[in-house]
């Protein structure tokens, strides 16, 4: 089973998804659940070649693929622009070597677009925020053309709320929120 992107920046009425990849998928679940008009989101791997990757597969390297989310979301409730400001404050965008203590390729930050609205406002937003002054260096994000999305298998997803203890410990021990509370120190 795979899932094409849907474009919708656009208030549509339809539901519209955006793919992001941000290191742990697991650590990039609630923040995107906790918004209002996001109606689901879906764990799992994009960007490479072999179809229907599995997570040992993908955690190895060696495929092109990097955890990503899917995010479904209700157009009339939330902005795509605002899934970008969601996405930006947690990654540290000054890594693209992965994220937090998850390093290599499969880890990298990258932003899948799915049509030229989605590209130009996903272009925009990087660029208005390397002119922020926020950040001490260069944004290392990529944005890519979205390709076929493959979920990840059950146990993984909704990982924090089926496992609230593990995923606390795995938050903590790998510095995530330490790290992501230097890169945005001065952000409101």
């Amino acid at each position: 089973m795979c899932f094409a992107a849907e474009a919708g920046l656009a208030d549509t009425g339809k539901p519209a998804t955006a793919i992001f990849a941000g290191g742990c998928f697991w650590c990039m679940e609630k923040p995107f659940d906790s918004e209002e008009g996001v109606l689901s989101t879906t764990v799992g791997y994009t960007g490479g070649t072999s179809g229907n990757p599995t997570y040992e597969q993908v955690s190895g390297g060696g495929t092109g693929h990097v955890e990503a989310i899917l995010v479904r979301y209700d157009t009339t409730k939330v902005s795509y622009e605002r899934l970008l400001e969601i996405y930006w404050r947690n990654v540290d965008p000054l890594d693209g070597q992965g994220q937090f203590c998850d390093r290599g390729n499969q880890y990298r930050p990258v932003i899948f677009v799915a049509d030229k609205v989605q590209e130009e406002a996903a272009k925009k937003s990087k660029a208005d925020l390397a002119l922020s002054g926020l950040l001490i260096d260069k944004i290392r994000v990529e944005i890519l053309p979205a390709v076929k999305f493959w979920p990840a298998e059950e146990y993984h997803q909704d990982y924090y709320r089926k496992n609230p203890i593990r995923y606390g410990f795995y938050r903590k021990s790998c510095g995530r929120d330490k790290r992501l509370k230097q890169v945005w120190k001065d952000a409101k």
